[in-house]
């Protein structure tokens, strides 16, 4: 499928980088977003993106922002790519209102970090085109698109969907639709540690984030990743990991807990284990 039209629902920084690496590749974008002024932000921060990336591979940014349309409601399109919040009864009913909107030919894909697939899949009438597609962030950037198939999902979709993230210049690895998939069931326990590792007063953060940023060759640190992700966002993805898998190992720490109570949610409200302009 050659997906000439793309629907983007979320205009966050996650929504807001899909839509941009979507109409880079030169397809048409609709950008919705049901939070006033999201949409507008994000056309900004492309903006700044583009000019950035213009500088070190040329590129036209005005070429690319006009392949981007607000839209005030969801709209008939070849895919819709949704990056709402990560709640799971917003996803399911987003897919469901998706589902009698968009033609019977089109795929519904998440950008879910954690949430399944396969109950996103069963809230519409056309499971078998229901799947993951999860890009990183910042998503202009990292090449990983994690696609996560579930168990209604279709080889054809999988195939078609792995054909656009190799198209849309990322390299997608498959997965099976457990919590987490690969990446978060990984990832959320390191995140985990860090933040007891503060709140047991191991060390500071800027000696969490050094160790191992220099220790582990990493490009950022535990507690700065945490705060680019989202501190709301890596709670939500580990109850789910709790939940699913059981364990009490994936439980968030109660630091990171009383941090989102406090609104200090990471770089998107200016505060979390650091501050920010």
């Amino acid at each position: 499928m050659a997906f000439e039209h793309v629907l983007v629902v979320g205009a966050g920084q996650m929504g807001g980088g899909i839509a941009q690496v979507v109409a880079a590749s030169g397809r048409r974008v609709s950008l919705h977003d049901t939070v006033p002024g999201a949409v507008e932000r994000a056309l900004g921060k492309m903006q700044r993106s583009l000019e950035k990336l213009a500088e070190k591979s040329g590129g036209e940014p005005a070429e690319v922002l006009g392949r981007v349309s607000p839209v005030d409601d969801l709209v008939a399109a070849d895919l819709l790519i949704e990056a709402v919040v990560e709640d799971a009864s917003v996803k399911e009913d987003l897919f469901r209102r998706a589902d009698e909107v968009l033609p019977p030919g089109a795929i519904l894909a998440s950008n879910t970090s954690s949430i399944p697939i396969t109950t996103l899949a069963a809230a519409t009438s056309r499971p078998e085109q229901v799947i993951g597609m999860h890009f990183f962030n910042p998503v202009p950037v990292l090449k990983l698109v994690e696609v996560v198939r579930a168990v209604q999902t279709s080889d054809e979709t999988a195939a078609a969907i792995v054909a656009l993230a190799e198209d849309l210049g990322k390299v997608p690895a498959e997965a099976r639709d457990f919590p987490g998939f690969v990446s978060n069931r990984i990832l959320m326990p390191f995140l985990n540690e860090a933040a007891y590792a503060l709140m047991e007063g191991v060390a500071e953060p800027e000696a969490i984030d050094t160790i191992a940023k220099l220790g582990f060759a990493h490009p950022l640190g535990p507690l700065a990743l945490a705060d680019l992700i989202g501190l709301d966002t890596c709670v939500a993805i580990m109850e789910v990991l709790h939940e699913g898998l059981g364990d009490p190992k994936y439980a968030p720490c109660p630091l990171l807990r009383q941090y989102v109570a406090a609104g200090r949610l990471g770089r998107k409200s200016g505060r979390g284990f650091y501050e920010y302009a």
